[in-house]
C-alpha cells in the first residue's frame, strides 16, 4: 500500500509535465511562432517570395515591352518550380500552389494548365469514341497554346559559425517566349533565416 502512495504522486507529476494547449492563431503570429521553432521555410517565406516576384513581373520593362507588342491576355503555362535545396521537406508543392493562385489573382493571364491536360484529352477521345451524341461531342485541336512559359527553382545557401547560422534562399524565376524561345523576364527574390543555436542553451 505504501508503494502505491509513492506511485500516485510521480504519475500525477508526469501528467502535469506531458499537458499541452493549443490555440488559434493569425498569420502574423504563427509566423512569429514558427520562428521559435525552426529556422528551415515556412508559409510566410513563400508569401514573401512569391509577392517579389510578381511585384517584379509588373514592373519589368522587358516584360512591358512584350505586353505591347502582343494583342490580348497573354496565355501562360507555369512549369514547376523545382526544389534544388537541400532539404528533402521543402515544401516545394505549397510554393508552386501559391504562385499560381497569385498569377490567377492578378487577371493579367490566361493559365494554362498543364495537371488537366491529360484528363481532359481522355474525355474527348471518349467524346469522340461514338459514345457522344456528335452534335455535343467537343473536338481535339481548340485547346489555347501557351505564349509564355515560366521555370523555376530554389537555392539555399547556409553559412554557419560558432551556433550561429543564416541562410539564404533564392528563388529564381523566368519567363519564356514560347514561339520565340527568347526570355522575357527573370527575376530572383532572396529570403534569409538567421537562428543563434547558443540562445536556447540553459
Amino acid at each position: 500500500m505504501k508503494k502505491l502512495m509513492y506511485v500516485i504522486p510521480v504519475v500525477f507529476l508526469l501528467n502535469a509535465c506531458g499537458s499541452f494547449k493549443a490555440k488559434r492563431v493569425d498569420a502574423t503570429e504563427s509566423d512569429e511562432k514558427a520562428m521559435d521553432i525552426t529556422d528551415n521555410w515556412v508559409s510566410k517565406d513563400t508569401e514573401i517570395a512569391i509577392q517579389k516576384v510578381l511585384k517584379r513581373i509588373s514592373s519589368h520593362r522587358g516584360f512591358k515591352n512584350w505586353l505591347k507588342r502582343h494583342r490580348g491576355t497573354p496565355s501562360l503555362f507555369v512549369a514547376e518550380v523545382q526544389n534544388l535545396t537541400s532539404e528533402a521537406y521543402f515544401p516545394i508543392n505549397d510554393l508552386n500552389d501559391e504562385f499560381l493562385n497569385e498569377l490567377s489573382g492578378t487577371g493579367d493571364f490566361v493559365l494554362v494548365d498543364a495537371d488537366a491536360r491529360e484528363n481532359l484529352l481522355k474525355e474527348i477521345t471518349y467524346q469522340n469514341d461514338g459514345m457522344v451524341d456528335p452534335k455535343t461531342a467537343k473536338t481535339v485541336g481548340k485547346q489555347v497554346g501557351a505564349d509564355l512559359m515560366i521555370f523555376g527553382n530554389v537555392y539555399m545557401k547556409p553559412e554557419t559559425r560558432d551556433g550561429k547560422t543564416i541562410k539564404e534562399y533564392r528563388v529564381n524565376i523566368r519567363m519564356t517566349d514560347v514561339e520565340k524561345g527568347v526570355e522575357v523576364f527573370r527575376s530572383r527574390a532572396k529570403v534569409y533565416k538567421y537562428s543563434d543555436q547558443k540562445a536556447w542553451s540553459l
